[in-house]
């Protein structure tokens, strides 16, 4: 199945990928990993929430950590560009058959709660409260120095049908690899804001979240966050890396928080602002495309992600891939 040609002017206009909020057992716990080991910035907190930002960020958040009894993502979020898009948006869902709702959320202006086809929980506002900025306080500056919010990527029982809704959506396919018997897509990488992706889709048990990817200013930061993860007690949560992805081009690390969530450090991937932009296939088979530099990634990183709160799990439509050296 080809990748769909991009829909330039969709019912809605969404801006970019936004936050997450993450289910956490043990509240204190993942407030360390994320502020003292990570670097996020602390925006408010009580007994129940942690919310968080990174250091170029003016909205309030881009995380939250909820505590709970099970490790499990609530929602994604999305910014759209204003109050009218969000009404086109209520309309988009319902004529889709998608369950939406107006729902109350802290720190945000009006917001709109629904789901994406295989039924990941979204939600979409236009407002967020502003902060100061701090991109110039370098005292704030430690861990991994994190500076924005990146992406997230998910596992898919159906990639070509995820990339169709997103697609459908205004998001434009940047890279790809495919399934050369059957045709259809095994993964792809998908963009609003002009990076290689807001939103990426697996082949995979699913949906679940694989991961949500953090921009660092360079290199240098993954290696400092990993000479601290490795003399803080932290060893045992770095999962993959340092490399280079083929697909993408960027600099990477996998570490998964307290409760197993997985976060991608991430830099140095390209722009994708114009249009026309042709996406790139890669051959499945090509170990480089997922390390440039041929290292073998773990069991874990093709088989576990976060569950979705209140969302039934299926297998993948397509047969899973031996496990070789990406």
């Amino acid at each position: 199945m080809p990748v769909p040609k991009s829909n330039l002017y969709p019912d809605f206009n969404i801006v970019r990928l936004s936050h997450v909020e993450f289910m956490v057992t043990d509240l204190a716990a993942s407030k360390a990993f994320y502020a003292d080991t990570l670097g996020l910035q602390i925006s408010y907190e009580d007994s129940e929430t942690v919310f968080l930002r990174a250091l170029e960020e003016r909205n309030h958040h881009c995380i939250i950590l909820r505590k709970g009894q099970k490790a499990e993502a609530n929602v994604l979020g999305f910014k759209v560009y204003d109050e009218q898009e969000l009404d086109k948006a209520e309309i988009y869902f319902k004529e889709k058959g998608l369950p939406s709702e107006w729902i109350e959320r802290p720190h945000q202006g009006r917001t709109l709660r629904t789901q994406d086809l295989h039924g990941i929980p979204l939600e979409f506002y236009a407002r967020m409260n502003q902060l100061d900025p701090i991109h110039q306080q370098y005292k704030l500056y430690k861990g991994v120095r994190p500076l924005r919010i990146d992406h997230f990527n998910c596992f898919s029982t159906n990639v070509d049908e995820s990339v169709a809704f997103y697609n459908d959506l205004g998001f434009r396919v940047t890279e790809y690899t495919e399934d050369e018997e059957s045709k259809k897509l095994w993964a792809a990488w998908m963009h609003r804001k002009g990076g290689v992706h807001d939103m990426a889709f697996t082949n995979g048990r699913g949906p679940r979240l694989h991961h949500t990817a953090f921009w660092v200013p360079n290199p240098l930061a993954i290696i400092d966050l990993l000479d601290l993860m490795s003399t803080t007690g932290y060893l045992e949560n770095i999962e993959r890396g340092p490399g280079r992805h083929g697909i993408s081009n960027a600099f990477f690390l996998y570490i998964r928080d307290p409760d197993g969530h997985r976060i991608e450090i991430y830099c140095s991937d390209y722009m994708t602002v114009d249009p026309d932009l042709e996406p790139i296939k890669w051959d499945l088979k090509d170990p480089q495309r997922q390390t440039l530099w041929g290292a073998p990634a773990p069991r874990s990183w093709f088989e576990e992600g976060t569950t979705f709160a209140n969302t039934e799990i299926s297998d993948s439509q397509l047969a899973a891939q031996p496990i070789v050296a990406p």
